[in-house]
């Protein structure tokens, strides 16, 4: 029996809607051991033209039997900070891998046999795509490597160990440890535009904590040394001042509202003014 097999990357995989709403093209009884009819559709899989419309039919339909077995292996990493169905979709990948390369005569259970290869997908997802920054694969294995370490270390000491502690366990220099904890900065950035705690409401994003340059902190000395300059002024010329510059008052404004002439308020506004430089040009 001659067995076709249809190259991995040859077909994308289908999105987890258009499996979860597609009809199934293959019928399989309700009665029917769902393992029963895995194997027998990867029976009929190798036997059919690797161009085949059926072909095609009987791989999704077996990729729709076996989307739960994917979806409970990418809970197991739904911690991490990517979305499940994303998980699942790259599960998903590593599902049609074992399609394409399962042998059934070896009488090996489906599941069996697909769960390293999804779940080996999962975790190359994590290390090539997790680093936001490109590191040598070394680097990214000992990142790996140093969490165990770390955690092991832990566990022993009752406190967190040091860098020449856990370059002793691993049997290589502080400096190859240095280069792996810095390494791991690489890995996992957040978003900027990512909420804090968005289960709770609408949280702050982290863009919204970060600091910002505050145009008015170099004004901050000149109202500090104005102030004991202001307590010393007549109350009526305190009142022009506040007037013309914290509530944005014109001069016909303020002569209006003390009751006195626009030249009048002109001139105690300039008098006032210069007491004031005179004031801070002593200091």
């Amino acid at each position: 029996m001659r067995r076709y097999r249809l190259a991995v990357n040859s077909t994308p995989p289908p999105h987890l809607d258009d499996l979860r709403s597609a009809p199934l093209p293959l019928s399989v009884p309700a009665n029917e051991d769902p393992r029963a009819a895995t194997r027998a559709a990867l029976l009929a899989l190798v036997q059919l033209d690797e161009d085949s419309a059926q072909r095609a039919q009987l791989r999704e339909q077996l990729v729709r039997a076996n989307l739960p077995l994917v979806q409970h292996l990418a809970r197991r990493f739904a911690n991490r900070g990517e979305p499940l169905d994303d998980l699942t979709q790259v599960g998903t990948i590593g599902l049609l891998k074992a399609i394409d390369r399962f042998a059934p005569e070896r009488g090996v259970e489906f599941s069996t046999y697909a769960t390293p290869t999804i779940v080996g997908e999962i975790k190359r997802h994590f290390r090539d795509r997790g680093w936001s920054i490109r590191v040598p694969r070394r680097l990214q294995e000992m990142r790996l490597s140093l969490g165990t370490a770390t955690s092991e270390l832990t566990q022993q000491l009752g406190r967190s160990p040091t860098v020449a502690e856990i370059a002793d366990w691993m049997q290589v220099s502080q400096d190859v440890v240095l280069e792996g904890l810095e390494s791991a900065n690489a890995y996992a950035t957040v978003s900027l535009d990512a909420q804090d705690f968005p289960s709770e409401g609408d949280g702050l994003s982290m863009v919204d904590t970060l600091g910002q340059i505050d145009h008015e902190l170099g004004n901050v000395e000149y109202r500090e040394s104005l102030r004991p300059l202001l307590a010393e002024l007549d109350p009526r010329d305190r009142q022009i001042l506040v007037l013309r510059f914290f509530h944005g008052c014109t001069q016909s404004q303020i002569a209006a509202e003390i009751g006195m002439s626009q030249m009048h308020v002109s001139r105690l506004l300039s008098r006032t003014l210069a007491r004031l430089r005179a004031g801070l040009s002593q200091d």
